[in-house]
């Protein structure tokens, strides 16, 4: 599990990205002034630091210029602010972040400039995947939606992993029926997807990640 430490001063933010997060199996921890974050940061260090640039008893970047001297590479910096001219930008990479995510912002584009930046540093494996509220886990076979773990069966697992696995892109019914059953000889009718992508929906809270393309297939998508 990911440790994140947020330097936030806006709660409702602070809240929303940390749920979003911790439903993604990421540890996130959030300071409302950089003197508490410096305070606890001399003693541990997190996997990544998100930052953002205005705080109520300093600047954020000079807490990413202070962090980065401390940890060294270390340590992966996210900075996220409100400020979004080119000069901010460059000014907060010459402080020593590794990426920079200007507000308002998506929760999903922020979630992939996370991951991005974890895989990178070696802290994440690629074994994890996500879409909409959903986090599948390859290495430990395990599905969570909204931080709870979902048990489901073997046919209901598999379904799942394939729609992840192709993100964005419609997959045919026919394509499904070959790869979740006919691939282990056993022929089942179309129902029989109709029937198992029931039971996978209802055990997933109707996910509007999943979609169904009528008379085609079905299909991974983050809301917009």
């Amino acid at each position: 599990m990911a440790v994140i430490y947020y330097v936030e001063d806006d709660p409702d933010i602070a809240q929303n990205v940390k749920i979003y997060l911790e439903a993604r199996q990421m540890e996130v921890t959030v300071f409302s002034h950089i003197a508490e974050a410096r305070r606890v940061m001399r003693q541990s260090r997190p996997d990544l630091l998100l930052a953002d640039r205005n705080m109520p008893d300093g600047d954020g970047g000079d807490l990413c210029l202070w962090a980065r001297r401390l940890w060294g590479d270390q340590l992966a910096i996210l900075c996220l602010t409100v400020r979004g001219e080119t000069t901010d930008i460059v000014r907060g990479f010459k402080d020593g972040a590794d990426d920079y995510v200007v507000k308002p912002f998506a929760l999903e584009v922020l979630y992939a400039r996370i991951l991005a930046l974890l895989r990178r540093s070696g802290k994440v494996k690629e074994s994890l995947m996500s879409c909409g509220h959903l986090l599948l886990d390859t290495e430990k076979m395990a599905v969570f939606c909204e931080r709870e773990e979902v048990h489901l069966s073997p046919s209901e697992y598999r379904l799942l992993l394939i729609l992840m696995e192709n993100k964005g892109r419609t997959v045919t019914r026919e394509r499904l029926l070959e790869q979740v059953w006919d691939s282990s000889g056993n022929f089942v009718n179309d129902n029989t997807l109709t029937v198992t992508m029931k039971r996978l929906r209802e055990k997933l809270h109707r996910p509007a990640c999943l979609k169904t393309v009528r008379s085609f297939g079905y299909r991974m998508e983050e809301s917009l």
